[in-house]
């Protein structure tokens, strides 16, 4: 009988063969197993872990925000002239989540190239924003035709990167008020750390200075946005949800633009302030500093190189209008004050003049070097005796002395809106103890009295003291938001004599009628009262002080010029300027002007 056995494919089975042919399958159900348990830990990872963050992370690869800035609010003079609006500009924009990274530093090279930005820069406002944020980020603002169209060329290497148009600040007269009403420029990451509380975010432009700066909260407005679907290639699919930015308020301030440019003509290239405003209520209508800028400058980004050509200007951001400086022989109506209200010198007193005045081993000199025989107080004002004034103050003494110049607002800001303005300085024997450990001496109040030694005074400070004189007794708080409130808002009065009041407005017009500032004793001007100053301040050149108030019986503004290191006396080189800003205010015009037209 013959056994057939199964077919074993040519091999034999052996006690030692049995159950060999399914060890292949069993290792591959085991490898198996375990990736598809690996995939599904995986899986469960992502969706249970990680699930939130990756639906996020989709999310925002098809959700773009679109911020929209608000438009700033307009700024114009107090005839409705404009002073600050805006313009549309292009700007280049980043959407970090459409941002390859691979390809990212290829893009970065590339920006850098065509903005003439630095690659770190650009690195660093990515890196603030974040690489999975759906918001677009500026990188630069007031792209040139030329960089629009290279940006254009090369937009296939250029994903996530946009360019858009929105408005910046612009500044329609140039570098004209340009320290009053300052700049706007973007916050820098150290100011929106201190400011994300206000509502401020990364890109946001801000006021830095002046008016801009000052009322800052009116002129903003809110910002709005979009928020929009796109597909892979960045194309607007829907619009998912919209706020209408809000405009910022226009503002009115009290600047009147034609005095503000004469003012500007008359100061020309030299460094200095004019400063012009109404005595009766504190309202400013002109304030120049040189050097200056142009801040539209700002409306795109500072190279390193323009911002070195600027400071070599030297410091053309400081506003000398609101710095302090000798004021000279401008404060002895001070001096005239504080011996009249103190009672030691009457209205009527005559005091002999000297070549010098010697108080305590020191001379003060007479700027004539001859004295000018008796006089009085109208005619020690006309030309500014040094020894008259610095008698009185001797006479009054140390303590009166400075009363009344803290009483005319010296030492102290004017409370003026801009956040730029210095105090001055009016020492006393604290002050000079706690710096020199030296007591207060005679000395140092004739040196006073005549406006030097360690007085320091703002041309700002020195237009509120004129203003007293014009307006009848009223120290004003010079502002610059131009409303309609009731003049005892803006001024306190002084409290002092009548007799004070007219001593001191005679003496003032003497001084243009036949003294020191006769330049402005001109037919095709009102009647013009004021006072001129010489300071010294050494190392450099003297410098020169005018003030001037007009007209002089119902007087209506104050203008007081200062030429830092001019090198010539406040009648020769001040007054002049005066002059100039009259005759625009009172659009008069001098004979040899009348002749061209």
């Amino acid at each position: 009988m013959t056994v057939i056995q199964p077919y074993s494919g040519g091999r034999q089975t052996t006690p030692r063969t049995v159950g060999r042919n399914y060890q292949s399958v069993i290792v591959m159900l085991i490898v198996s197993l375990f990736l598809v348990g690996a995939m599904g830990s995986r899986l469960a990872y992502l969706q249970l872990v990680q699930g939130e963050r990756n639906r996020q992370l989709a999310e925002n690869n098809r959700i773009r925000l679109v911020p929209k800035q608000p438009v700033r609010g307009n700024i114009f003079d107090r005839k409705g002239k404009v002073l600050a609006s805006s313009r549309l500009s292009h700007s280049v924009f980043l959407w970090p989540v459409a941002l390859k990274k691979d390809e990212w530093p290829q893009t970065r090279q590339r920006l850098s190239q065509l903005l003439d930005l630095p690659e770190d820069e650009i690195q660093k406002r990515v890196e603030r924003a974040g690489f999975d944020s759906p918001s677009l980020i500026r990188i630069e603002r007031g792209l040139s035709p030329a960089q629009i169209t290279a940006l254009q060329e090369y937009s296939h290497q250029l994903d996530g990167i946009e360019v858009d148009i929105e408005a910046v600040r612009d500044y329609p007269n140039g570098d004209v008020g340009a320290h009053v009403l300052g700049y706007t420029g973007e916050l820098n990451d150290q100011e929106l750390g201190q400011r994300r509380a206000e509502g401020y975010r990364m890109g946001d432009v801000a006021g830095k200075m002046g008016v801009e700066e000052a009322f800052e909260p009116t002129l903003r407005g809110e910002w709005g946005g979009q928020q929009v679907e796109v597909d892979g290639a960045g194309r607007v699919l829907r619009i998912l949800g919209e706020k209408e930015a809000k405009s910022g308020k226009d503002l009115q301030i009290t600047l009147d633009l034609k005095t503000q440019k004469a003012a500007e003509a008359a100061l020309g290239n030299q460094k200095g302030a004019i400063v012009a405003l109404d005595p009766r209520n504190g309202a400013v209508l002109a304030m120049v500093s040189r050097p200056t800028f142009d801040p539209n400058i700002f409306s795109s980004r500072i190279t390193p190189d323009m911002w070195k050509q600027l400071q070599g200007k030297g410091n053309p951001f400081v506003n000398r209008a609101m710095r302090g400086f000798p004021p000279a022989s401008t404060f002895k109506v001070v001096t005239q004050t504080a011996g009249m209200e103190s009672g030691k010198f009457g209205p009527g007193t005559v005091l002999p003049t000297f070549a010098a005045l010697n108080v305590g081993g020191t001379s003060f000199g007479e700027w004539n070097r001859a004295g000018f025989g008796p006089l009085g107080y109208q005619q020690a004002m006309a030309w500014s005796s040094n020894t008259f004034h610095g008698q009185i103050g001797k006479g009054v003494g140390g303590p009166t002395l400075i009363k009344w110049a803290r009483n005319y607002g010296f030492g102290q800001p004017t409370g003026i809106e801009l956040s730029e303005e210095a105090a001055g300085l009016i020492a006393d024997d604290t002050w000079k103890r706690e710096r020199f450990n030296w007591e207060w001496t005679v000395g140092d109040t004739v040196n006073m009295s005549i406006g030097q030694g360690f007085t320091q005074a703002t041309p700002l400070q020195v237009a509120v003291m004129f203003a007293v004189p014009a307006n009848g007794g009223y120290r004003v708080k010079p502002h610059l938001h131009k409303d309609n409130e009731a003049l005892s808002n803006w001024r306190v009065s002084m409290e002092m004599k009548p007799s004070t009041i007219e001593t001191l407005r005679k003496g003032l017009r003497a001084v243009v009628d036949g003294g020191t500032g006769q330049v402005l004793n001109v037919p095709h001007l009102p009647p013009v009262a004021g006072k001129s100053g010489t300071a010294e301040a050494p190392p450099g050149k003297p410098h020169a002080w005018f003030g001037a108030f007009a007209p002089f019986d119902k007087p209506e503004i104050v203008v007081v010029a200062f030429a830092e290191h001019s090198g010539g006396g406040g009648g020769s080189v001040a007054a002049p300027m005066v002059k100039q800003v009259l005759e625009a205010y009172f659009d008069a015009k001098s004979p040899d002007e009348a002749k061209e037209k």
